[in-house]
């Protein structure tokens, strides 16, 4: 019987690239090093934004256990706060994908090295690599779908990546483990500036060492590793050019040729992006015209209030974004209405209001009602909006009135109010 590996890619000689390497592999590496512990820092902070343990309705993952661990109470102040970190996490992780394909294709012989087991150490190695390459597809690909709003996963989106991010991640520092000391040794073996100026005409193999990245059978080379630096690099800046307008916002929103397209109503007050219509979820014309009530609760108190004599309460202005998980927000918006707080009183609750639970006439979809912490009640910016811009809200901002919060995640500023019960659930000690 052959004692080598079986024809094809399992054969050093296989792969034939004079550029691979443990130098160029290492340079990949530290780039996603650094970029994924902050997609990874950003993803926990959208995840306190909802602030999961405050009631069960605020995060639906199931059989979360430790896994949940809670950061802190989200706070409201500042109130782009939601904006610039989730405006990073989804904007670099879109522009870390060259990165990441040129990275497995740096080490794609790693994955057919023979024999496949060697060692116990080589196979929790072996499978920390399929963990952490199945892994990074797995939550680069759902991100991407769902900042484009394509909702086509075997469940909920929120679910399969908060658990796909905690299985690679466990796969990955496995992986840096492993390799760090690998890392820094390659990435000290080459003056990055020599590597910088070295045309394709004078680029030759990195020499052999036990990484078995390199080919001991080089073609020619068509392109330097500079080239292959700046392609990369190309890359990401052309997906930054395309993607960060829809966080910045300004002139620049039309760049944003990756944001949701079709999600601007047109001109005007209400003319800014929306993720869900009306009609979309459900809402029926009775549900919003003239026999719709708030009804306020808290205290051992009942409140029912038309239209007009909300309208009829001290009404106060708030300038505030609306940004979303997608990545996607918005410029300051000028909403008015009557302050959470103030409601609060209204049921005998002014003295250190509590939390409140906010529900919708929303009757289909998800997130049709949240829960607000007691901070985020008695911010003075936060409001029961009736009016933006100047204008009534339109059906789908929200009308007749909807939640609005300093750095609150999108899904948590709930439309077409029916409801505010104040310390319902998880009122903050």
């Amino acid at each position: 019987m052959p004692s080598g590996p079986p024809p094809g890619p399992a054969r050093p000689a296989f792969w034939r690239s004079p550029l691979r390497g443990p130098w160029l592999t290492s340079v990949f590496g530290l780039v996603l090093l650094v970029g994924i512990t902050v997609l990874f820092v950003t993803g926990l902070l959208s995840y306190a934004a909802y602030n999961p343990d405050l009631a069960p309705g605020n995060d639906h993952t199931p059989n979360k256990g430790w896994l949940g661990f809670y950061l802190f109470s989200w706070p409201t102040s500042p109130s782009w706060l939601y904006r610039l970190t989730q405006g990073v996490h989804v904007t670099l992780g879109v522009v870390l994908i060259p990165v990441l394909l040129a990275k497995l294709w740096s080490v794609i012989p790693k994955l057919f090295s023979w024999p496949p087991l060697r060692s116990p150490s080589q196979a929790l190695e072996r499978l920390s690599l399929l963990l952490l390459v199945g892994g990074a597809l797995f939550e680069f690909v759902t991100g991407v779908l769902n900042i484009q709003l394509h909702y086509i996963f075997p469940g909920s989106f929120y679910t399969l990546h908060f658990y796909g991010a905690w299985v690679f991640i466990g796969a990955f520092i496995v992986h840096i483990a492993f390799r760090i000391r690998t890392m820094s040794r390659a990435l000290r073996s080459r003056r990055w500036r020599t590597e910088l100026r070295t045309p394709a005409a004078r680029t030759r193999t990195e020499p052999a060492d036990d990484t078995g990245l390199v080919t001991p059978n080089p073609a020619p080379p068509t392109m330097s590793r500079r080239g292959a630096l700046g392609l990369v690099g190309a890359g990401s800046l052309g997906l930054l050019v395309v993607t960060a307008g829809q966080s910045i916002g300004g002139s620049l929103r039309r760049t944003a040729l990756l944001a949701p397209h079709g999600r601007e109503p047109g001109q005007g007050p209400n003319g800014f992006q929306i993720n869900k219509t009306a009609a979309a979820v459900g809402i029926r014309a009775r549900d919003i015209g003239p026999d719709w009530r708030l009804v306020v609760r808290g205290g051992g108190r009942e409140l029912t209030l038309t239209r007009e004599q909300v309208l009829a309460l001290p009404q106060h202005t708030a300038a505030l974004p609306i940004a979303c998980v997608e990545g996607w927000s918005t410029d300051d918006q000028h909403w008015s209405g009557v302050r959470l707080s103030e409601l609060a009183a209204r049921v005998g609750l002014a003295r250190r209001p509590p939390g409140v639970f906010v529900e919708s006439a929303q009757r289909g979809g998800a997130f049709s009602s949240t829960h607000l912490r007691d901070n985020q009640v008695r911010n003075s910016r936060s409001l029961l909006a009736l009016r933006v811009n100047g204008a009534d809200l339109s059906e789908d901002h929200g009308y007749p009135a909807r939640i609005i919060v300093p750095a609150n995640p999108g899904v948590h500023n709930t439309k077409w109010v029916t409801r505010l019960t104040f310390g319902a659930v998880g009122e903050a000690s």
